[in-house]
């Protein structure tokens, strides 16, 4: 698996996912303040999905403050996903970007491509358009098993994961 995160890490760079660097900022910044505003909820949301961004613009202030501090505050991992969901603009996917940047070590940044390759590994049964915090739960799990026969970040393999089904789907995402 070494040689697998390796290889499609390094492939992560040409796709059209979020920008590791700019999720570690955001981290940077979540963890100094202990919570994060509407703008930079916002901000999260539009590298991950500039379609549905503009919700985020719907929180007010105060909840997206507290839900972000909240989320610090809470160690399970669907009681995360599920406060975050709370907000507008951020489903599973998005909510999953707040985590990694958060904590790269426990968290990775999921979605319909990371789910495919899951399954194409044979840790996940079934395909998946959309996600909940439960099916965030069924990832992470496979996601740091990985990590931790790899000694890559939680974070990375989920990179890695995205980046492989870029590189070996046929046809289109959904």
């Amino acid at each position: 698996m070494d040689e697998f995160v390796a290889t499609n890490l390094d492939r992560y760079g040409q796709t059209q996912g979020v920008l590791p660097e700019r999720l570690q900022s955001f981290g940077d910044t979540y963890l100094e303040q202990g919570y994060l505003t509407r703008e930079q909820l916002y901000e999260i949301a539009y590298e991950s999905s500039t379609r549905s961004a503009h919700h985020v613009e719907t929180n007010p202030e105060k909840r997206c403050r507290t839900v972000t501090a909240n989320v610090l505050a809470v160690d399970d991992d669907f009681s995360k996903i599920q406060l975050l969901a709370g907000l507008s603009g951020f489903k599973a996917p998005t909510a999953s970007c707040v985590l990694a940047a958060s904590d790269p070590d426990r968290h990775a940044v999921v979605d319909t491509r990371v789910w495919a390759s899951l399954e194409r590994l044979d840790y996940v049964e079934g395909r998946k358009e959309s996600f909940d915090a439960d099916d965030y739960v069924t990832m992470i799990g496979p996601i740091r098993e990985i990590a931790a026969e790899t000694d890559y970040s939680v974070a990375d393999v989920g990179y890695a994961l995205f980046a492989y089904d870029v590189e070996v789907r046929e046809g289109t995402l959904h």
